[in-house]
């Protein structure tokens, strides 16, 4: 005899056992059901029947006392047959179920009572598991509801929406529309922080076309050619991207080195950009958006600045050069506080400079982080943090596709007004159903 799992047995038995369930209860409703009679009435508007019909209605009224009892007669005969066929398939799988229980209790030593109770006990326990599933379900489901509810009863900043760029025109569009944002609040001194990846410019003197080269801003990217690649490559296209799509017009009423018949109110328009490098080395530039409104509506950007002393008289220069109603940005700068600046011998009182110079207590002149894109780690999922002045920061995770390889997908992981932490990501994707498992413990169940 082949040796049979008791595993797969079990099921078998189950069903077996509701199958003949089903088919006495079946036989009980087809014997009790009563004989219907259905009368036909016509009616005077309808066509009358053919004539063949007449005689056939006619005969049958004629014979239908005798006909009706030996209808009744046939029917219970014929029910009486359903009844000894269908009880026969019944006992049948009855007996099947009843021999298969006795096999498994002889292969493993047990009585049919054992065998049939770990069955019904299974059962059982499927069940439970599958009713504790959705109570869990529902209850994540209300936490979710309340964590909306008290969201929403945030400040419009903290309710608002920031949603994830896909490409780096996405990110450059979001960051300009920060930057203005942030100017008309009066903020003139800016941080902005791009995610850098490898980035071409469709026409250097043009905005941003609706079809461009779509790089991906969520890719993760490493510069073997240090400062000097990530400014050719990233730093300097996207400083001029971010330039042109700006559309920022002078404080002042009147334009400069204008006719005085010249409109109070200049229309924008793309400005010429001028790249003036610093040091090579550093890969540090420094662009102009030369505005057609004259030299009021300029705007500077310095690119890739550090805590060298050299960049700190440099800020500190061009920003009395340019006045304080112009709109100067640093990107991507290589500190990211204070404590950056740590003690050095041949610049003791950096710290103390850039304190005065970089992080002043006045709100609009302190170059205050308006647009932040940043890509990190956290518990071995890739994270991504966005800053858009004035809302709060956003915080997403990316989760691989179960159905999809070699795709991905965002899922958002909550908001904080300052800048996330390690801690508190983790939190928040220990709180998502998604990040159950750990990303090595995914691909490894996937093997």
């Amino acid at each position: 005899m082949p040796i049979i799992s008791s595993r797969s047995i079990i099921p078998t038995i189950l069903l077996l056992t509701m199958v003949a369930s089903s088919t006495h209860a079946f036989v009980g409703t087809t014997t009790s059901s009563a004989p219907t009679t259905t009368t036909t009435r016509m009616n005077k508007n309808h066509a009358p029947f053919p004539s063949s019909r007449i005689v056939a209605l006619s005969s049958l009224s004629t014979t239908s006392r005798s006909s009706s009892v030996e209808t009744e007669d046939t029917a219970g005969n014929d029910n009486n047959d359903n009844d000894s066929d269908s009880g026969g398939a019944a006992k049948q799988l009855l007996d099947k179920a009843a021999q298969l229980r006795a096999e498994i209790a002889a292969m493993e030593g047990k009585t049919v009572e054992q065998v049939t109770q770990e069955a019904k006990q299974k059962k059982q326990d499927q069940q439970d598991r599958l009713k504790q599933q959705e109570e869990e379900n529902a209850v994540r489901i209300k936490e979710r509801q309340a964590s909306s509810s008290s969201a929403s009863s945030k400040s419009d900043q903290g309710r608002s929406f920031v949603p994830l760029p896909n490409t780096v025109d996405d990110m450059i569009r979001q960051a300009s529309r920060a930057v203005e944002r942030a100017y008309q609040d009066g903020k003139t001194r800016q941080t902005v922080r791009f995610h850098l990846v490898p980035f071409e410019e469709d026409d250097p003197n043009e905005r941003l076309q609706d079809v461009s080269n779509n790089y991906n801003v969520l890719e993760e990217n490493q510069w073997p050619g240090g400062a000097q690649q990530m400014y050719r490559e990233a730093g300097k296209p996207m400083t001029s991207a971010l330039l042109r799509e700006l559309r920022i017009l002078p404080k002042k009423a009147a334009m400069d080195d204008k006719e005085d018949d010249a409109p109070a109110s200049p229309q924008w328009s793309a400005p010429k950009i001028v790249q003036q490098d610093i040091w090579d080395f550093d890969g540090s530039a420094l662009h102009t958006a030369e505005s057609s409104a004259g030299p009021s509506g300029d705007i500077q950007a310095l690119v890739f600045a550090n805590t060298d002393v050299k960049y700190i008289r440099d800020i500190d220069e061009i920003s009395k050069n340019i006045g304080p109603d112009r709109l100067f940005l640093l990107v991507n700068p290589f500190w990211r506080n204070l404590d950056s600046w740590s003690f050095n011998l041949l610049a003791p009182k950096a710290k103390d400079k850039a304190q005065q110079v970089i992080f002043t207590d006045d709100d609009n002149g302190n170059y205050s982080e308006t647009y932040v894109n940043m890509i990190f780690q956290v518990r071995g999922e890739k994270c991504i943090a966005i800053k858009a002045y004035p809302y709060d920061w956003q915080i997403f995770a990316m989760r691989e596709d179960d159905y999809y390889p070699n795709s991905e997908y965002s899922i958002r992981l909550g908001s904080c007004k300052d800048e996330p932490t390690s801690s508190l990501v983790t939190k928040l994707l220990n709180e998502r159903p998604e990040f159950k498992e750990t990303k090595t413990m995914r691909q490894f169940r996937k093997l």
